[in-house]
């Protein structure tokens, strides 16, 4: 199949990127290095949000925080689980060269993400109070976590804007206008931060003000750079709602997002029992968890890329360069997760020191607590970095149904961890849950990724 290329506007480089011809190191590589960078940035934020109040506000900030973590985390996923769904198919257009349906993807795409983050915006703060109490949340900082939470559920459209327009992006190849926008918008969360929290004394509320104000930004800076990409400059035909077209999206976002729901819900059943051991615990736990997305940055980037490789080779019929991406995806994967690893483990104890205020008895015990859970992740990274590489090239591929399904399994041995290991071990069995999720997910993709390829390979579709 030949690929269409991209008009080019005068004097300008092309804002997209086709992944079918090329060495596969060098363009997963070349691919996520600009999205490990912006996530390093994103996650630069993430971490001064949380050293701002645990230094400035204290320990029981620092566990309002934490203990209402997995409920953010539950919106964000379906959020970024629908974009990443309906980027599959802008990815597969792009491949095989057909413009027009590709405009007609982000169209459709559109008009659903609205429909979806509007109900989301609605239940979540509907359920916010009764979910806050389900979890256990200790009452000393419950209205702390309450009021946090209300600030994030009211600018999930805001979340939803820049989630998908960034997934057109990189659907395109496009790594590098993601990065801008993200660099953009920590560097803006790191000074609101200190202003609206230091110097407004807005505590919790105003690192959450300071987020969503960040995320803004780059929305707007995504969606401006979008309309600028000469093949996506959308035409009244373009905006034609197409039932097929909605539920073939909804046949891709749906799956992911549920995926992350189940996950969601796993990991707030283990934030409840993690709050049933204290306010000192719960900090404990919400430092390193704040560093969760530092042993995951790279591995998300190569997720991403790999859903844009193998997305746009199915396109053009270049199975077999599927399967080369995946062997090199993994090569690079499990060497950067040794490293980060190794840093983590010599140089941890002191960035989680950044979290916790001057040194008290409860932020000496929280230090010891966060340090220990984060041995335990960082000997484990490789597992994580495999279930990165191979659910990101399912989904690719087209399938996201057993993607889900490793997330059912995730759950299953998320919460069984977490219910059966403190009987045995004590408070700190529940370190162990999150590793064992990892595995149980391993267990159903590594699997999945052989029997999809030996499918495609009996249909004549290694190569046309």
């Amino acid at each position: 199949m030949e690929l269409t290329e991209q008009k080019e506007i005068p004097g300008k480089k092309p804002d997209t990127n086709v992944q079918t011809e090329g060495n596969p190191w060098r363009i997963i590589l070349l691919f996520s290095l600009p999205l490990m960078a912006g996530n390093i940035f994103q996650q630069m934020y993430t971490v001064v949000d949380t050293a701002v109040v645990g230094k400035v506000l204290g320990v029981e900030a620092l566990a309002a925080l934490g203990a209402v973590d997995w409920l953010n985390w539950l919106t964000l996923g379906v959020t970024q689980g629908f974009a990443q769904g309906f980027s599959i198919l802008m990815a597969q257009k792009f491949g095989a060269g057909e413009h027009g349906k590709l405009r007609q993807v982000i169209t459709n795409s559109v008009f659903l993400a609205v429909l979806c983050v509007l109900g989301m915006t609605v239940i979540s703060e509907s359920a916010a109070g009764w979910a806050i109490t389900l979890l256990k949340t200790p009452a000393e900082i419950r209205p702390v976590s309450m009021a946090y939470l209300r600030i994030l559920f009211a600018g999930l459209p805001i979340v939803m804007a820049y989630n998908l327009a960034a997934a057109v992006l990189r659907a395109l190849g496009n790594g590098r206008q993601p990065l801008i926008a993200m660099v953009t918008a920590s560097l803006t969360n790191i000074i609101l931060d200190f202003l609206f929290v230091m110097g407004f004394h807005w505590g919790v509320q105003g690192a959450a003000a300071a987020t969503l104000i960040a995320q803004c930004l780059s929305a707007g800076y995504c969606i401006w750079h979008i309309c600028r990409i000469e093949v996506l400059r959308l035409k009244r035909q373009d905006w034609k709602l197409e039932g097929a077209l909605c539920g073939t999206l909804m046949k891709l976002g749906l799956p992911m997002a549920f995926q992350n729901t189940v996950i969601s819900v796993g990991g707030m059943i283990v934030q409840m029992i993690v709050n049933g051991f204290g306010v000192v615990f719960i900090a404990g736990m919400t430092a390193t968890n704040k560093l969760y997305g530092i042993l995951e940055v790279a591995a998300t980037s190569y997720g991403y890329a790999m859903v844009t490789y193998s997305g746009q080779n199915l396109g053009a019929g270049r199975l077999r360069r599927v399967s080369e991406g995946v062997r090199a995806g993994l090569v690079i994967a499990m060497a950067t997760s040794v490293l980060i690893a190794a840093v983590m483990l010599g140089f941890g104890r002191w960035i989680l020191a950044w979290f916790m205020p001057e040194d008290t008895g409860a932020s000496v015990q929280a230090l010891e607590i966060a340090y220990h859970y984060l041995a335990i992740m960082s000997f484990c990274l490789p597992v994580l970095y495999v279930l990165h590489i191979m659910r990101s090239c399912i989904q690719g591929l087209g399938n996201t149904m057993l993607p889900m399904a490793s997330g059912v399994a995730e759950f299953v041995m998320r919460t069984g961890a977490a219910l059966l290991l403190p009987y045995a071990f004590g408070e700190n069995g529940i370190m162990y849950a999150e590793v064992l999720a990892w595995l149980g997910a391993d267990l159903i993709l590594v699997p999945s990724y052989l029997y999809i390829m030996g499918c495609l390979k009996k249909k004549s579709l290694w190569d046309r």
